[in-house]
C-alpha cells in the first residue's frame, strides 16, 4: 500500500510476504441458449404510430439535457493540453512524436455522446435514415465521423455533449446503479445536480459499502478504469466483527482462493490495537471482492470504506457529497494511468 497513513497502533504481522501476481481464473462456462437470429429477423416492423412515439420521446429527453446542461455549472476541461500530453508521453516511452492520430469516432458513438440516446437506440435511428452527415444520410453501421463532419438528427445539428467527471462520496443503502425498478435509493439522486448530462457509475460499491465512486458520461475513460489489465488501484478500510489472526492475515498476504479464482491482495495492514481494523489495498474489480475475502475465512464485515480509487483520494469531501474532478485528476486518469 504505497504511502498508506497508519496510526499509533498500526502494525504489519510478520511472517506473510506479499502476494503474488496471480490472476484470477477463468470463470464458469455459460450455458445461455445461443440468440435465434433467424426468429428475430422475422420480428413484425414497427408501426407507423409507434415510432413516431419514439421520436417524439427522445425529441423531449434530448431538449430536456440540453436545458438542464445549459443550467448547470460544470467545468470546462482543456483537452486539446490532455492530448499534447498524451503524445510526450508517447515519445518519452519510444512511440513516434509527431505520428498521425485519428480523432474518427463510430456515428452511433457521436449520437450517444451528444445525448441523444444510447448506442443501440442510435442504431436504430442510422439504420432507419434519420442521420445525415454533412448533408447526406447514412445508413452504413459501423461508419466514422471525423471532428471536421456535421452531424444532423431530424434537421438539427448535433455536438458532442460535454465530458462530466463527479467524484462522490458515497453513504450506505445507496445502489451503484442508474436505476432501480423497485424505487430504491440510488447514487443518482446524490448527484442530480452535478450535470444535466447522462452520466453513469463506473464500476460498483455494493448498497452497504461507502466510499469513493466516480460517475461520468465518458465511456472510454470508463472502460479504461474498468478493464482487469489495467490493474487500477483501490485501498478500501475494513472493519470486522472480531479481530483477525496472524494465521489469517497470512492466508491473505500469500493470497487465498475462492470459487472464481485466487485473490492476490496488494498489501495489507492492520489500523487498530484490536486487529479489527484493516486497510486493504487490492486490484482486482470482481463483485464483492474485499467481502468475500475475509467471509471466506470466517469473518463478518461490519464496515467497509473505499478510501482511494485511482489515485482520487476522499480529502475534503464529506460523505454523501460530491465534487467535480480537477483538471490534473483527469490528465492523471486518462494518460498517465
Amino acid at each position: 500500500m504505497t504511502k498508506a497513513r497508519r496510526s499509533n497502533s498500526g502494525r504489519r504481522y510478520s511472517g506473510g510476504g506479499k502476494s503474488g501476481s496471480g490472476r484470477p481464473g477463468a470463470g464458469k462456462t455459460s450455458h445461455k441458449k445461443k440468440f435465434d437470429r433467424s426468429r428475430s429477423a422475422e420480428h413484425k416492423p414497427e408501426s407507423d404510430e409507434k415510432i413516431a412515439k419514439k421520436q417524439r420521446s427522445l425529441k423531449e429527453i434530448y431538449k430536456d439535457r440540453q436545458a438542464a446542461s445549459e443550467s448547470t455549472n460544470t467545468p470546462n476541461y482543456n483537452f486539446r493540453k490532455m492530448k499534447e500530453l498524451a503524445k510526450k508521453k508517447a515519445a518519452k516511452s519510444g512511440g513516434e512524436e509527431g505520428a498521425p492520430q485519428s480523432y474518427a469516432v463510430r456515428l452511433n458513438k457521436f449520437i450517444a455522446n451528444a445525448g441523444v440516446c444510447s448506442r443501440r437506440e442510435a442504431d436504430r435511428l442510422i439504420s432507419e435514415g434519420e442521420i445525415s452527415v454533412n448533408g447526406k444520410v447514412v445508413r452504413e453501421m459501423g461508419y466514422k465521423v471525423e471532428p471536421k463532419d456535421k452531424v444532423s438528427w431530424q434537421g438539427k445539428l448535433l455536438s458532442r455533449e460535454k465530458s462530466v467527471y463527479v467524484l462522490l462520496n458515497k453513504p450506505k443503502d445507496f445502489l451503484t446503479t442508474t436505476d432501480d425498478p423497485k424505487n430504491r435509493k440510488t447514487v443518482m439522486e446524490l448527484v442530480k445536480k452535478a450535470a444535466g448530462e447522462r452520466i453513469y457509475p463506473v464500476g460498483r460499491l455494493d448498497r452497504m459499502t461507502t466510499g469513493l465512486l466516480l460517475l461520468t458520461n465518458d465511456g472510454e475513460l470508463a472502460e479504461k478504469l474498468a478493464h482487469p489489465s489495467n490493474n487500477v488501484r483501490k485501498i478500501y478500510q475494513v472493519e470486522l466483527d472480531k479481530p483477525i489472526t496472524e494465521e489469517d492475515f497470512a492466508k491473505i498476504q500469500n493470497t487465498i482462493e475462492l470459487e472464481d479464482g485466487p485473490v492476490p491482495v496488494d498489501d495489507l495492514v492492520i489500523l487498530s490495537s484490536d486487529a479489527k481494523s484493516l486497510g486493504i489495498e487490492i486490484h482486482l474489480g470482481r463483485n464483492r471482492i474485499v467481502r468475500r475475502t475475509f467471509e471466506h475465512l470466517g469473518y463478518e464485515v461490519v464496515k467497509l470504506d473505499r478510501v482511494v480509487y485511482a489515485g482520487l483520494d476522499k480529502k475534503d469531501l464529506p460523505r454523501g457529497k460530491w465534487r467535480y474532478l480537477s483538471e490534473k485528476e483527469l490528465i492523471h486518469l486518462k494518460y498517465f494511468l
